[in-house]
């Protein structure tokens, strides 16, 4: 089977009830020259279209933290089985305050403050000196705009995602900082895993719904045992949970709709030029040097 189409769940993945986008074909990991992939479930959506979806937090609860991810033994193991595109979510806290929990939001800029996570495949091969703009796929930002407003969903989609190594969560005054910069909300996941995806030529963009409040930025009462979550509003928690069980539902809504759409954006030639020059060849496995 042909698959093309997959989506990286971000916070609360293990939650999502995936028997009913379909039937599940298989869940494998996959070995690569970067260690095994996480596991990789494979569904026929609707019980006709091929996506393959991974659980980045691990298979139950909250298990590989965002700084233990493996993302590049991810990327490369979704490139091995033939993805094009990958939809995926993240679960930031909102710096602006514009935004409030449980809204979605559609990135098109990104800040990357992570320290100490491999961010290229092509370490010392003078590889990867690639653009950046636009950071997500048009594309699939289009697509996921258009899904949302159909859907009569609130959503923000002109904005930055600011991302910090974890996994800690912020100081107020790193919130502060952020702030100055042009962080509309800060989260842990999407680097390096878009700017991998770009090296391998893969369309990337994720869907955001913001899960609290970044520190410092309202007043927010400190409760011994929980987290962010335990200092939102009963109405706030509810909106969070309504728009992660959504998640499952708008996603594939979106893929379906790329499904019919070609590829027409930069991602697909992101390596053009070191084609041209002849630096690297058609086979990808042969642009790394693991």
């Amino acid at each position: 089977m042909d698959f093309k189409l997959a989506i990286i769940g971000g916070s609360g993945a293990c939650r999502i009830d995936g028997r009913s986008w379909g039937r599940e074909l298989e869940c494998r990991r996959i070995s690569t020259p970067f260690g095994e992939s996480a596991p990789i479930h494979f569904y026929r959506l609707n019980d006709n279209l091929p996506v393959a979806f991974i659980s980045r937090h691990g298979e139950e609860n909250y298990r590989i933290t965002a700084p233990d991810v493996n993302y590049r033994a991810n990327i490369w193991a979704l490139k091995e089985i033939g993805i094009e595109r990958i939809l995926t979510w993240s679960g930031p806290g909102g710096i602006n305050p514009a935004y409030k929990p449980g809204e979605y939001v559609i990135p098109d800029d990104l800040l990357d403050f992570t320290k100490n996570r491999p961010h290229t495949f092509y370490d010392g091969q003078g590889l990867g000196f690639i653009r950046q703009h636009p950071v997500f796929c048009p594309q699939l930002r289009q697509t996921l705009t258009e899904v949302l407003i159909a859907a009569g969903t609130p959503l923000h989609n002109t904005c930055t995602y600011a991302c910090t190594e974890g996994p800690r969560l912020e100081t107020p005054a790193e919130v502060r900082m952020l702030k100055v910069l042009g962080a509309d909300m800060v989260g842990m996941t999407i680097a390096p895993e878009v700017f991998l995806a770009r090296e391998l030529e893969m369309c990337y963009a994720p869907l955001i719904y913001i899960t609290n409040y970044a520190e410092g930025t309202r007043c927010l009462p400190y409760k011994k045992g929980v987290l962010f979550e335990g200092t939102l509003e009963k109405q706030d928690e509810q909106a969070v949970q309504k728009a992660l069980e959504n998640m499952g539902r708008l996603l594939p809504q979106a893929l379906a709709k790329l499904s019919a759409i070609n590829r027409d954006c930069p991602c697909k030639d992101a390596m053009l030029r070191y084609k041209r020059q002849g630096n690297i060849g058609k086979d990808w496995h042969d642009w790394i040097k693991a």
